[in-house]
């Protein structure tokens, strides 16, 4: 469904994007670590609800929280990292605390990433309200470059649309609700949403004021040759079907081939995608791919976190040449819809 309101994008010379915004998923995903000959690896839990993703998950004393920081390349990623609850502190507060700059938990962080959340802030308050979670953080919050602004934005609304019950998030600098961001004046007289897309880019060739936008998910890699995804929110030409487009632009890979990696071979087709009670199905024709053949976990799970994003499943069903018994690299199975999993990129710090 297309969202019927434009999202707006303050730039340095004070110039508007405006970003047709359509309704996507909440929720995040999780990976393991992994070897650098192997795709990143999610880990999965069946039959979880997509709302619930963005909740930690209990190991012993110690819990996982994904975050969004920015790599190396400027790209924000969600990363998965450990985390202790206090009594009564709030998933969506630690969180925060987490993506301040240099902060109490800068150590935890894996290399190659930053927090963005401006050096010496805190948060005040924190407390969700229908949906909405409402942050009032310190003065330090304001005092950050105007090249960080919009990713400022998209880290704390991703990462909190990923808690649970939260649909929106409302920011405020010492008790003043701000109605845009204090360097920039990136515009929030609405409440942030994943509508406002996450490290946006524009295919070639549209039109911007005729576009709309999907959320791919492609590889990129770290110093160490750790694997992991970055999701990117691309403009293309509008569309009957979002999600057809959105595997038409995964299949057609990444427009910065420098810094991130295509997830599926070129010649790949997509015969058919059909979304029914929560389930979204993809019939793919592969000439390469014959019966039994252990498929790229990249690939795959690249198609469940580009097709839960643009859609409004929860789970996928994969069938490559009409099969339906398919493995990955990994063994993992896909015969039956692979839900969305928890946390996604669990990067050594």
């Amino acid at each position: 469904m297309i969202q019927k309101r434009w999202i707006r994008h303050t730039a340095l010379a004070a110039s508007l994007l405006l970003l047709p915004a359509w309704t996507a998923g909440c929720g995040l995903f999780s990976q393991q670590t992994s070897k650098a000959i192997d795709p990143p690896q999610v880990e999965t839990t069946d039959g979880i609800d997509g709302d619930s993703t963005g909740s930690l998950d209990s190991q012993g004393d110690v819990s996982s929280l994904t975050v969004y920081l920015q790599d190396r390349n400027g790209y924000l990623a969600p990363v998965s990292l450990p985390a202790s609850l206090k009594t009564g502190e709030e998933p969506g507060q630690l969180a925060l605390e987490m993506m301040v700059d240099n902060g109490s938990y800068a150590s935890e962080l894996p290399d190659d990433f930053r927090a963005m959340i401006p050096q010496g802030t805190q948060i005040l308050s924190y407390e969700t309200q229908d949906g909405i979670a409402m942050v009032n953080f310190s003065s330090p919050f304001v005092d950050y470059s105007s090249d960080d602004e919009r990713s400022i934005v998209e880290a704390i609304t991703w990462t909190l649309t990923a808690m649970n019950g939260v649909t929106g998030v409302e920011l405020s600098v010492d008790g003043e609700h701000l109605t845009e961001m204090p360097v920039a004046g990136y515009p929030m007289d609405e409440d942030l949403t994943r509508a406002i897309g996450i490290n946006i880019e524009t295919a070639d060739g549209v039109n911007m004021s005729n576009s709309s936008p999907v959320t791919l998910y492609f590889s990129a890699q770290t110093m160490d040759d750790d694997q992991y995804y970055v999701p990117v929110t691309r403009l293309i030409a509008r569309s009957d079907s979002r999600a057809l487009a959105a595997m038409e632009e995964l299949i057609a890979g990444p427009l910065n081939k420098k810094e991130l990696t295509s997830v599926i071979m070129p010649d790949v087709v997509v015969n058919s995608i059909d979304e029914k009670d929560g389930v979204v199905t993809i019939d793919l024709s592969d000439d390469s791919y014959e019966a039994g053949q252990k498929m790229p976990s990249e690939m795959l799970q690249a198609i469940v976190l580009s097709l839960t994003d643009n859609t409004s499943a929860t789970s996928v069903q994969i069938e490559i040449n009409g099969e339906t018994n398919i493995v990955d690299t990994q063994d993992n199975s896909y015969s039956a819809p692979v839900s969305r999993p928890h946390h996604v990129n669990a990067l050594k710090s």
